[in-house]
C-alpha cells in the first residue's frame, strides 16, 4: 500500500494531473466535432480515418521540432487550433467545394497532435524516470472520449465547448512549470532505463510499436457484443482508461517487468471468454490497456533526449494498429480468437524481450 501511496504522490505527479484535464478537453472538442459529422453519411468512413490520420501520424515529427525548441508551448497551439475548428465549422459559411468540407476536422486533428505532443513532452521530462505521470495523462483521452460523443449526442450548444476549450489553458501553463529543471538537462528522459541495454535502439523501438499495433487493433477488433447501451458505453470507456492509468502506476510501485508480462498474460482469457459478458471482458480490456504508458517508457529509455519523438513512435504504432479497421473486420468467433492468442503471446514475448531482467530499478522506494 506505502508503494502504490509512493507512485501516487511521486515528485511533479502534478504535471500528470493537469494535463489528464487537458487531454480530457481535448477528446471532448474532437469528439464533439467528429460525432457531428458523422451524421453526414458521405463522412461515415473517410472522416474518422483523416482524422486518425492526422491526429497521430504527424505526432513524431512535431514530437522532434518540441524537442529541438522545448520554449514554445505546443498545448497552447493545439488549444488554438481546437477552437479555431469549432469557430470555423459553426459560425463560418464555407464554399461548396469538397476540402473545405473537411477543414475543421482537419484543423482540430492537427490540434490534438499538439496538445498530445505537449503533454507527453511535460509529463516525461517532469517525472524523473517515473511511468505515473504520463499514464495519468494518456488516461485522461478515454474519459474525453466518450464525454465529446455524449455533449453531441445531447445537442450541448457548440459555444459550451468552445468555453471548456479555452478552460484548458491554464492547466497548460501550469504544468510547464513541472519541466523547467529537466529542460536545462540535455538528457531529460536520462532517468528512464527500463529497456534490455542489450539490444539495439533501433531494435527495440521497432518492437515495442509491435506491442502498441497490437494493443491498437485488439482495442478495435475485440468482440464486445455486450456494449449495447449507453451506460455499457461509458463503463467500456472508464475501464480503458482506468486500465492506462494503472499501468504506470503500479509500474512505479511493483515494477515494470511484472506489471508488463503479468498484465498482457492475464488478460487472454478475460479477451476470449468475455464476448457477452461484460464484466469479464472488461477485465481483459483493463489489463491488456495497461501496457501503453510502459510500452512508452521502454521507448523513451532509448530516446533519452527526444521525449516528444519517442511519443510520437507510439501514435503512429496507434494509427497503424486500428487503420485495418476502417478496411476490414474479421467477424468469425474462431479465427478471431486464434489471432487474439496469437497477438497476444507475441506481445508477452517481446515485452519480456526488450524490457530489463530487473524492472524494479526504477520502482518507489
Amino acid at each position: 500500500m506505502n508503494k502504490l501511496k509512493g507512485a501516487l504522490t511521486s515528485k511533479n505527479i502534478g504535471a500528470g494531473y493537469l494535463y489528464f484535464y487537458v487531454h480530457f478537453i481535448c477528446e471532448i472538442v474532437c469528439f464533439y466535432m467528429l460525432e457531428e459529422l458523422l451524421g453526414d453519411s458521405i463522412f461515415l468512413w473517410f472522416c474518422p480515418l483523416i482524422y486518425d490520420a492526422l491526429a497521430f501520424v504527424p505526432q513524431g515529427i512535431i514530437g522532434y521540432i518540441s524537442d529541438k525548441f522545448p520554449k514554445v508551448n505546443m498545448g497552447i497551439i493545439g488549444i488554438v487550433f481546437l477552437c479555431l475548428a469549432l469557430i470555423i465549422d459553426k459560425l463560418i459559411i464555407l464554399p461548396s467545394i469538397a476540402f473545405l468540407k473537411y477543414l475543421p476536422i482537419i484543423i482540430v486533428a492537427i490540434g490534438n497532435a499538439f496538445i498530445h505532443v505537449n503533454g507527453a513532452e511535460v509529463t516525461l521530462r517532469a517525472s524523473n524516470g517515473k511511468l505515473a505521470h504520463s499514464a495519468i495523462f494518456v488516461a485522461g483521452g478515454s474519459f474525453g472520449v466518450i464525454s465529446g460523443k455524449l455533449l453531441s449526442t445531447f445537442n450541448i450548444p457548440y459555444y459550451i465547448i468552445l468555453i471548456l476549450a479555452l478552460t484548458a489553458i491554464p492547466f497548460i501553463l501550469l504544468a510547464e512549470f513541472y519541466r523547467r529543471d529537466a529542460d536545462k538537462n540535455d538528457l531529460p528522459c536520462k532517468n528512464f532505463n527500463y529497456a534490455n541495454p542489450k539490444l539495439s535502439a533501433g531494435l527495440v523501438i521497432a518492437l515495442a510499436v509491435l506491442v502498441v499495433f497490437v494493443r491498437s487493433y485488439m482495442g478495435y477488433a475485440l468482440p464486445t457484443s455486450w456494449n449495447k447501451t449507453l451506460i455499457q458505453s461509458v463503463i467500456l470507456y472508464v475501464t480503458m482508461g482506468v486500465g492506462k492509468a494503472l499501468g504506470g502506476i503500479l509500474s512505479d510501485a511493483y515494477g515494470i517487468r511484472k506489471v508488463a508480462t503479468l498484465s498482457t498474460l492475464c488478460s487472454l482469457p478475460f479477451l476470449l471468454f468475455g464476448d457477452n459478458l461484460m464484466i469479464i471482458s472488461i477485465i481483459g480490456i483493463m489489463l491488456f490497456s495497461m501496457t501503453m504508458a510502459i510500452t512508452l517508457g521502454i521507448i523513451a529509455s532509448k530516446l533519452k533526449s527526444t521525449p516528444g519523438l519517442a511519443f510520437g513512435f507510439t501514435t503512429i504504432g496507434l494509427f497503424l494498429g486500428f487503420s485495418p479497421i476502417f478496411f476490414f473486420k474479421i467477424s468469425f468467433g474462431i479465427v478471431n480468437n486464434i489471432i487474439i492468442s496469437v497477438l497476444t503471446f507475441v506481445c508477452w514475448i517481446i515485452l519480456l524481450k526488450i524490457l530489463k531482467s530487473r524492472g524494479e530499478d526504477n520502482e518507489c522506494n
